[in-house]
């Protein structure tokens, strides 16, 4: 894909439904391709379908919708080289930028002005081995990480990184999200407490609000 056109799935203005700025309004950009293959992938419609846009045209419709905080996702967004100067033409016109990305992209490239939201991949997801360690690096105060959590087995997985890899890391938040019907939000909360984990038990409030496939939300 030529650097000034990007493949979008969609773009949409709804309540944002994850990481520390959930509840908020925020527009959605959500870009075609995945070079992973999740087992509870709950966005599977975003591997192929879409059209294909400029830059321009990207960042009109965003603009369109009048808000200020505009979430980059996918898919997996940093396959496309359009995304670097569609982050850039997004911080010229004032909003503040996150970047949803599964964390088995290389991460430098993006601008730190990002707010990077990069999922670890646990066994449970199929994927564990595309995890790319060497993103850590760079990672900053404003930037996240999230664990899909679908069982002991992940859980016990994700504490050793944390405890592991995470404690010289000045990032904003380590997430944990319970794997949307398949592990009960109170069973993740408890092994949280009892482990004294220094992370933040995140629903995606998205489906709480709206039915679980529901797209543009």
């Amino acid at each position: 894909m030529a650097s000034g056109r990007l493949h979008i799935n969609e773009i949409f203005y709804s309540i944002q439904g994850e990481s520390t700025y959930a509840g908020r309004p925020c527009v959605f950009v959500r870009l075609t391709g995945c070079n992973l293959r999740c087992r509870w992938c709950d966005t599977e419609y975003a591997f192929y379908e879409g059209r294909r846009m400029t830059i321009d045209e990207v960042a009109a419709a965003v603009a369109g919708y009048g808000c200020k905080l505009v979430e980059i996702t996918g898919g997996e967004p940093l396959l496309q080289e359009g995304v670097y100067p569609l982050i850039d033409s997004l911080f010229s016109t004032g909003h503040t930028v996150m970047v949803e990305t599964s964390g088995a992209v290389d991460v430098s490239r993006l601008d730190p002005r990002a707010i990077k939201i990069m999922d670890v991949k646990c066994p449970g997801s199929g994927e564990c081995d595309r995890n790319l360690w060497s993103n850590f690096e760079h990672l900053g105060a404003r930037d996240e990480i999230k664990f899909v959590i679908a069982d002991r087995a992940d859980y016990e997985w994700a504490r050793e990184i944390i405890r592991k890899r995470c404690g010289s890391l000045r990032i904003g938040a380590i997430l944990m999200s319970p794997a949307f019907g398949e592990l009960d939000p109170v069973v993740l909360a408890g092994w949280i407490l009892e482990d004294r984990l220094p992370a933040r038990l995140q629903l995606q409030l998205h489906k709480y609000i709206w039915p679980p496939n529901t797209r543009g939300v």
